[in-house]
């Protein structure tokens, strides 16, 4: 039985610790960020204009 504790513990924690992970890695932050803080303005703004740059870029390279 104890080792059924320790088991599903573990589970639960890897699973914790996974989706943590999963979040940073998918909103492209460092692994151990804290996946609950918001974004600050200064990288809204980056995002922003390299969206703006690629969007231009593919139109240049599409009139050419």
């Amino acid at each position: 039985m104890k080792w059924l504790k320790g088991l599903v513990l573990g589970v639960v924690v890897g699973l914790l610790v996974g989706l943590w992970f999963g979040v940073n890695i998918g909103r492209e932050r460092p692994v151990y960020a804290n996946p609950f803080e918001k974004k600050t303005v200064s990288e809204h703004l980056k995002g922003a204009v390299d969206s703006t740059r690629d969007t231009v870029q593919r139109a240049l390279d599409e009139s050419k």
